[in-house]
């Protein structure tokens, strides 16, 4: 992922990609607090980073983040 990929960036990508209404304010509430998050979102959101990345990134890691902002810490790290 670009460097330069700020949380606003990675929301945005969420929203304009998923369909979810967020800002990077949201990108902490767990995925239960989403309206409309479900597994199928983060399943297509790893294909979209590993796409934008250029690199695998790892599905059980996925499986286990909390919320958006765990995927972006994993996605930038």
């Amino acid at each position: 992922m670009s460097a330069t990929l700020d949380r606003a960036d990675f929301a945005g990508l969420v929203r304009d990609e998923l369909g979810i209404d967020i800002d990077e304010t949201e990108l902490d509430r767990p995925f239960d607090a989403l309206e409309g998050w479900d597994s199928v979102h983060l399943l297509t959101l790893l294909s979209l980073l590993e796409k934008e990345t250029g690199a695998p990134l790892s599905l059980p890691d996925f499986l286990d983040a909390q919320s958006l902002a765990s995927i972006y810490e994993l996605v930038t790290r």
